[in-house]
């Protein structure tokens, strides 16, 4: 029986020397319009590792995200990331949200992001680059939810934008 897990053990080790992780680049920002509420509430789930590492290139190498010592400062720079790097029409007009906070679930952080005022939507243009600064892999799926029609898209470096028409 030793001789059977000897061989076992070395004939399948070989085999993990040579695979690699792989690690997905993704995040995923979900749009909604509620109607009643004259709102478009946004939901941008972004992986912490990823987002703290795009934070130190572009703003404060000390970053720690999810940490009891997390800086004051943080939902600031998320804010001010994020509004470079999402940006929204509404009717061929650009629009800016309100960063209303965050949350951290396991390694995920959810952001939470409004527009207020808004009457109606006919056309929604959505521009998302979030993470693409930091790996060019990166792959952005945006999901909407607009005038009770659901739609998605997969944004990257050589797409970052989508385009929805309601007539």
């Amino acid at each position: 029986m030793r001789v059977f897990k000897f061989v076992f053990i070395f004939s399948i080790l070989p085999l993990f020397a040579f695979t690699t992780m792989h690690k997905y680049y993704i995040s995923v920002t979900q749009v909604d319009y509620v109607q009643e509420k004259e709102s478009l509430q946004i939901i941008s789930r972004i992986f912490i590792d990823d987002f703290e590492n795009v934070l130190r290139t572009n703003y404060d190498e000390n970053i720690i995200l999810a940490g009891k010592d997390e800086p004051k400062a943080v939902d600031s720079l998320m804010n001010t990331y994020l509004q470079s790097n999402l940006k929204l029409e509404i009717n061929n007009k650009p629009v800016l949200f309100n960063f209303i906070g965050k949350a951290y679930d396991g390694d995920i952080v959810r952001c939470y992001l409004e527009v207020e005022q808004v009457k109606y939507i006919n056309v929604f243009s959505i521009t998302n680059s979030i993470l693409l600064d930091y790996q060019e892999n990166q792959q952005n799926i945006v999901k909407t939810k607009i005038n009770s029609q659901n739609k998605s898209f997969i944004l990257t470096s050589n797409n970052t934008n989508a385009l929805l028409k309601f007539n």
